[in-house]
């Protein structure tokens, strides 16, 4: 199937940049690519998107088991897409999605052990890898306002720090999101056609 092709293709794109970053930079090195507008900062996150944890030392073998559940629902999914001919710019999004989130996945089972990033105290080095971060956009820097939710009176160092498979996640969304009406109007004009009565 062409679209697991493209998850695949987005799998390898995200590890070998995990590669290289962990290869030729130290943990906090900073590379200037855009001045400060683009920049490759070398980061691990033990837990979620912008750094959210639960709590140790078990909820990172929920949050790895719960991806693997997420990982097998897509794939199974995208099957079930392809098989009832649903627009292929849709399964193409859900590609993206599923692309990003083995690419992550294969951060937190084997990079504890191929890497030995796994965070001090985890019981086991195996499916507590921590996720390699290094793209890094910093939109705003200084202190939130006193007024802003959760994070008012905290400094902040920009955009939270992400990965190629974050990326993919982020705009396979984005794009169904956007282009929804475009994705359901394809999927339902064959049926109202062939439920037009005929002469």
């Amino acid at each position: 199937m062409p679209f697991f092709l493209l998850a695949l293709f987005i799998i390898g794109l995200d590890q070998l940049s995990k590669y290289l970053v962990h290869t030729h930079m130290r943990i906090g090195e900073e590379i200037p690519l855009i001045g400060n507008a683009l920049k490759l900062l070398y980061t691990t996150n033990p837990g979620m998107a912008f750094g959210v944890e639960l709590p140790p030392p078990y909820g990172k073998l929920l949050l790895t088991g719960f991806r693997l559940l997420a990982v097998g629902g897509l794939s199974y999914y995208i099957v079930h897409l392809w098989r009832t001919r649903a627009p292929k710019g849709f399964i193409a999004c859900m590609a993206l999605i599923l692309g990003g989130a083995v690419g992550n996945l294969i951060d937190s089972i084997f990079y504890g052990v191929l890497y030995h990033n796994a965070p001090a105290g985890s019981p086991s080095q195996w499916l507590y890898g921590q996720v390699i971060d290094m793209i890094n956009v910093p939109i705003y820097q200084g202190v939130y306002p006193s007024w802003v939710p959760v994070v008012g009176g905290q400094y902040t160092s920009g955009f939270p720090i992400f990965n190629i498979a974050d990326s993919s996640i982020f705009i396979g969304v984005a794009l169904i999101l956007l282009l929804q009406g475009r994705f359901f109007k394809e999927q339902e004009t064959p049926r109202e056609a062939a439920s037009e009565p005929t002469v």
